[in-house]
């Protein structure tokens, strides 16, 4: 009865829930490149623990900072007593905004005239800058208001408190919904044991959880119970859709918190969950719907299903020995499968549904 991933489960009923599709890890699936995908929780791990230690904050006042140019072919930020220090990307857009010029002009200058126009825009005041680098390059560039969150210490709280979630099927060019870039971490988890039932309908829980160590996102993360994942890492029919963010203040280690209870709520209420679709499916194992042919016929009959569809259910039931509320349901959404209509297999599906809820009134 528990569907697989990439499948939507056969029975369909009427939701009183708002239902979303979710493509939040569609976007990462296709701005991802091969070296910022990782295999799993523990390669991840490794990877972000290895990048925390070889990176540095360095406190410095704004007037200690000079931009050079390189060889007629380039910008290097000079830090007073720590040297010299290549910008990647985001490191120079940083350092454009606190001058408050444009990057894209900057970009049109010659190394000269671009250090000439920092020399005369770039801050003066009393309050230091943190420069975060990794070896000989700027990683980041904040002020003092910035608090950083490592990616390493996210990923170690969800080893602890996700246990059971994992990345979900591989999307259709590989990638596996673990991402670690320059800018950014971004993680997609699911628990594929933990299928339960809403509203009649199988879930199963799930999350997306996002941070930046050098202020290029907010930390945040949002739960959800869904139905199917597609190879294009789009979440659909997601229900109980929560989402926190909060961005890198002084607090943030506080949220970290935050997070780890909003993942602690979401495995007690799949534990919770979980044992009531457990509940209704063995209740459904147990309860007849009549003691023979003629009395289930009438039974089908008064749910809605034609006289022809409950004739083959009812064989493929008897075949189990028992015309149990599950065996009935079973053999309805084996036939349902076998319907070319589309049309015709949500209504068979709706209709076996039906039956199923008797048993969560009998339970």
């Amino acid at each position: 009865m528990r569907p697989m991933v990439g499948f939507k489960h056969g029975f369909q009923t009427e939701r009183t829930k708002i239902v979303q599709n979710l493509t939040r890890a569609h976007s990462e699936l296709f701005r991802r490149t091969d070296d910022e995908r990782f295999e799993s929780l523990a390669a991840l791990s490794v990877h972000c623990r290895a990048k925390q230690e070889h990176s540095q904050d360095r406190w410095q006042l704004p007037a200690q900072l000079a931009i050079d140019p390189v060889d007629g072919n380039g910008l290097l930020l000079s830090a007073g007593n720590d040297g010299a220090f290549l910008m990647n990307d985001w490191s120079f857009s940083q350092l454009c905004k606190l001058a408050g010029v444009g990057k894209e002009t900057v970009n049109r200058l010659s190394p000269e005239t671009a250090s000439q126009v920092f020399a005369e825009t770039l801050p003066r005041g009393t309050k230091p800058l943190q420069l975060f680098t990794e070896g000989e390059n700027i990683r980041s560039i904040h002020g003092t208001s910035y608090t950083r969150l490592f990616d390493a210490d996210l990923i170690a709280m969800l080893q602890e408190f996700a246990v059971d979630f994992q990345p979900p099927q591989r999307g259709f060019n590989g990638a596996t919904g673990l991402y670690s870039g320059e800018q950014d971490l971004f993680c997609f988890l699911i628990d594929p044991a933990g299928w339960t039932e809403i509203d009649g309908e199988a879930f199963a829980p799930g999350f997306f959880i996002w941070n930046s160590e050098v202020g290029r996102r907010s930390l945040g993360i949002q739960t959800f119970w869904f139905q199917a994942v597609c190879q294009n890492h789009i979440v659909w029919d997601a229900v109980d859709v929560f989402e926190f963010t909060r961005k890198h203040t002084a607090n943030v280690h506080e949220s970290l918190r935050e997070i780890r209870r909003i993942i602690e709520s979401l495995v007690v209420e799949r534990d919770k969950r979980r044992d009531g679709f457990a509940t209704v499916i063995q209740k459904a194992m147990e309860t007849k719907l009549g003691d023979d042919a003629e009395e289930v016929m009438k039974v089908l009959a008064k749910n809605g299903i034609a006289r022809s569809v409950a004739k083959q259910a009812l064989e493929i039931a008897a075949q189990q020995g028992r015309f149990t509320i599950f065996a009935l349901v079973d053999a309805l959404t084996r036939l349902a499968r076998e319907t070319s209509n589309a049309g015709d297999r949500t209504d068979a599906d709706e209709k076996a549904s039906k039956l199923l809820a008797l048993a969560a009134v009998a339970a």
